[in-house]
């Protein structure tokens, strides 16, 4: 079990610039197909005036504020055991190439829920002081409640 005093624990700010073949590369993995995505010509007539990632590329530039969460010796989740439960983005706005992407992290919540513990992350993601995506992580860590 996670003690409460680590509700609310915030995490070091991450860096991620968002660079235009890691966008290239993520379309071409997930099968995107938007021009605004994939075309440098279409996007530059379109309504952001250049590429722009998709909307899951959020993984992406807040994996690193994910880790520092999951693996924080404070909390001692016992990773063998984690399930990752649901995963919510809220989009601000899109992320271009270009951005220099900072994400901040907390600890929402802990909870046990029958043997089990459930934990709740937040993260915020902003460009120039901006928010562009607030993204929701839940895991289970199955047993971690005894």
């Amino acid at each position: 079990m996670i003690d409460p005093k680590f509700i609310g624990k915030t995490y070091s700010p991450t860096k991620y610039v968002v660079g235009i073949e890691k966008i290239k590369e993520y379309v071409n993995a997930i099968g995107e197909t938007s021009p605004l995505c994939r075309d440098e010509n279409a996007a530059a007539k379109g309504p952001y005036g250049q590429i722009v990632a998709p909307p899951t590329f959020a993984v992406v530039y807040t994996k690193d504020i994910a880790a520092q969460m999951l693996f924080d010796p404070d909390l001692n989740l016992n990773i063998p055991m984690l399930v990752h439960g649901e995963q919510e983005f809220v989009f601000h706005r899109p992320v271009k190439h270009g951005d220099v992407v900072l994400t901040t992290g907390k600890l929402v919540s802990a909870e046990a829920r029958k043997q089990n513990l459930v934990v709740t992350f937040e993260a915020e993601s902003r460009v120039d002081g901006d928010l562009v995506t607030t993204s929701i992580y839940t895991f289970l860590v199955r047993g971690g409640a005894l």
